[in-house]
């Protein structure tokens, strides 16, 4: 009773954690099962987690759209470009030898956690550079509304965002983190989505890359040990609450924060992963 109480609240971490950064929280789980499960196969962690972030993708997409900070027609074409890749990584990760599978998680932590402290913009990326006149062709203008009566306007690049997301879509079964990880800073740095924005509409492309992810890893007989059904069963009930709690606080803590917040947790996640992977050799 207490490991699935124990399973339970982890989970509500993880959701809520995950929600209010709009990456998933596969990235937190995934280590976690790493350090402390480390008999599971890569193919099992991932299938672990992509459960989960499945669950907490589709709880904060109805709490986000609740605030009605999704856009949907970015999140709608993205997501469908996450799907060819979704299907391949899943595939792919049964043939990852667990000590490769363990650097690369780690040394891509890493890489994203510099990336964010050294491109941390202090400026609302809301106020977007390019005029709305611009918009055309690959270049889409989105203006965005939510409950509180904010209006979000900006500019963003729909073949780059595209490019994004067939390769969102690859890497992130394959590691089991869901791609919001990968998906939240790209498209606040390079599509220049407002943060709140970008989390929220992640969060709906995440929903929909994962779920079919999950369906892949059910037809290949991932989830039919019962003591990994009983883990995912116990996240996903701890999840659930969790997402609608980081959704509600992801409007009330400051971008700058939100992102220094990611890149602290890629970080100290990346070094345990990796010090784990030499310590093995």
């Amino acid at each position: 009773m207490l490991y699935f109480l124990a399973l339970i609240l982890i989970g509500f971490l993880i959701g809520s954690i995950g929600t209010l950064i709009g990456a998933g929280g596969g990235f937190l789980l995934v280590p976690l099962l790493l350090i402390f499960f480390p008999a599971l196969d890569p193919e099992v962690v991932t299938a672990i987690s992509i459960a989960v972030v499945a669950a907490n993708a589709v709880s904060g997409t109805f709490a986000y759209a609740r605030g009605k900070r999704i856009d949907y027609r970015a999140g709608l074409m993205f997501a469908l470009f996450t799907i060819p890749g979704s299907i391949l990584g899943v595939y792919i990760t049964n043939y990852i030898p667990k000590h490769w599978f363990q650097v690369i998680f780690g040394a891509l932590l890493l890489v994203l956690s510099v990336y964010l402290f050294v491109k941390n913009r202090k400026k609302n990326v809301a106020q977007n550079a390019l005029p709305q006149h611009a918009a055309g062709g690959n270049w889409k203008h989105s203006s965005i509304t939510d409950k509180s009566g904010h209006t979000y306007s900006y500019t963003y690049n729909q073949l780059h965002g595209i490019i994004i997301s067939v390769l969102v879509g690859f890497i992130s079964p394959l590691l089991g983190i869901g791609g919001g990880i990968i998906h939240v800073p790209a498209m606040v740095q390079w599509l220049q989505f407002p943060v709140y924005v970008a989390t929220a509409t992640s969060h709906f492309i995440l929903a929909i890359m994962s779920s079919v992810s999950v369906g892949v890893h059910i037809v290949n007989g991932h989830y039919n040990d019962p003591e990994v059904l009983r883990m995912v069963i116990g996240f996903i009930i701890g999840v659930l609450p969790g997402a609608q709690l980081g959704a509600y606080l992801s409007h009330r803590i400051s971008t700058t924060a939100i992102i220094r917040a990611l890149a602290v947790c890629l970080a100290l996640v990346g070094v345990r992963i990796l010090f784990s992977a030499i310590a093995a050799l």
